[in-house]
């Protein structure tokens, strides 16, 4: 009967290991999920600025063409 009773003792110890183990894996997973969102987002507000600055570059273009006609219209060309 004590032979059983540490047989079962045995198995419950295994059994709450692998809940544990089970409980780390989630963890793990969760974080890895986190840290993909986390870049995900980085990437993005990468991909704003660097078509804010394309913007800002077009603009500049833009303003630059303005003036040389404005140039020109005033040399009478």
């Amino acid at each position: 009967a004590r032979e059983r009773e540490r047989v079962r003792e045995r198995e419950r110890e295994r059994e709450r290991e692998r809940e544990r183990e089970r409980e780390r894996e989630r963890e793990r997973e969760k974080r890895e999920r986190e840290s993909e969102r986390e870049r995900e987002r980085e990437r993005t507000r990468e991909s704003e600025r660097e078509s804010k600055r394309e913007r800002e570059r077009e603009r500049e273009r833009e303003r630059e063409r303005e003036r040389e006609r404005e140039r020109q219209r005033a040399h009478g060309i």
